[in-house]
């Protein structure tokens, strides 16, 4: 009785039932009546005593004759609608039994089985979002196999300067100078940084951040976090200009969190960008929002990868690297992270490759 194919054929049969059987009440409630008026109207029921005796039997005969081809009916129409019902369920039936098959290959691991999309309106909308969870599952499959590939490259790079270094003091070739040892323990820092950008990347892509919210003004934290890469982008031959304005901007946030996210763009900029480039920092109020806008004039981003680039360890096409890149390739995605785990959002826009890109994050101000 839980099987929804036999359901299905109950419910048909029980209409039909219930359909004859209010059919036969009905009719037998009705029809005599209407039979002795008729009767009457034709003169029969004025009749002698003999014609109103064969009125009677056949009044009986006819009500006999009535009951028997309602029960014969409703027989019948159970019958039609039982054939009705199996056929219907079979119809709803076999596109669930394949959607049914596809979620299990999914358990499985198999997020490529495509499920074929009926011509009925609700389990076309049931297959097609299968679908699109089937191809989400994909999606996210292959993010997970690429980002352990591509931590264990991040890792790959820092561990075999540290094991070159190390063997060639061991073996006398290098001398274990502070300066050499300063070149190995700059590598340390660099697994470290990464190790704390991947727990804060999962922190973040859980909503875990653990925010330290305070009354903060955000154009104080945004100069203040530009103005510490001041020194790093002058080395780079760059031209950085701040302008948050004179107008405190109020916001109730964590002030570190914020100051990690404009690290990140103008640190992004920074390598984005070659010598003679110039980075614009700024910070303005937009109604109720705070508007953090860092451009650069540097290798600007294609269409599609306004969003790519906030995948984790995504790469630019064509991005040069510098000697001393110590990027981890996921600033992007932390820095999201964390303005909207702050209520806000963040988005780039770029005029195309060569035209240099802009990040804009905004950011709930208080009351």
């Amino acid at each position: 009785m839980n099987r929804l194919a036999v359901r299905l054929v109950l419910s048909h049969v029980l209409v039909a039932v219930i359909g004859a059987a209010a059919t036969y009440v009905i009719v037998r409630e009705i029809a005599p009546p209407f039979f002795d008026e008729n009767m009457r109207t034709s003169g029969m029921g004025a009749a002698g005593h003999g014609q109103g005796q064969a009125a009677g039997t056949f009044r009986t005969e006819f009500v006999d004759a009535v009951n028997q081809a309602l029960i014969i009916g409703a027989l019948v129409g159970a019958v039609a609608a039982a054939l009705f019902g199996v056929f219907a369920a079979r119809r709803v039936i076999r596109p669930l039994g394949t959607v049914r098959a596809a979620t299990r290959q999914m358990a499985r691991g198999r997020y490529d089985v495509p499920v074929p999309v009926p011509h009925e309106t609700e389990l076309a909308e049931l297959a097609t979002d299968v679908n699109t969870l089937g191809r989400g599952l994909a999606d996210t499959e292959a993010r997970r196999v690429r980002l352990l590939g591509e931590v264990g490259h991040e890792m790959r790079t820092p561990l075999t300067v540290i094991d070159g270094y190390v063997e060639g003091m061991i073996d006398g070739v290098l001398p274990s100078t502070p300066e050499q040892l300063g070149n190995v323990s700059e590598e340390v820092r660099r697994l470290r940084r990464l190790s704390e950008d991947l727990s804060m990347l999962s922190r973040a892509e859980e909503g875990r951040l653990g925010l330290s919210r305070q009354q903060v003004d955000v154009a104080s934290v945004v100069r203040a976090a530009a103005e510490r890469l001041r020194p790093q982008a002058e080395d780079s031959g760059l031209s950085l200009v701040v302008d948050v304005g004179a107008v405190e901007l109020r916001a109730l946030a964590d002030p570190d969190r914020l100051a990690r996210v404009v690290t990140n763009l103008v640190g992004n900029a920074i390598r984005a960008t070659g010598p003679g480039g110039e980075l614009h920092v700024a910070c303005r109020r937009e109604g109720d929002v705070a508007v953090v806008e860092v451009t650069d004039n540097g290798e600007g981003l294609e269409e599609g990868e306004l969003e790519r680039v906030f995948e984790r360890f995504y790469r630019v096409s064509g991005r040069r690297v510098g000697e001393h890149d110590t990027g981890s390739g996921i600033g992007l995605t932390i820095a999201r992270g964390i303005v909207r785990e702050h209520g806000g959002d963040l988005t780039a826009s770029s005029a195309g490759a060569g035209h240099g890109a802009t990040f804009i994050a905004r950011l709930p101000l208080a009351g």
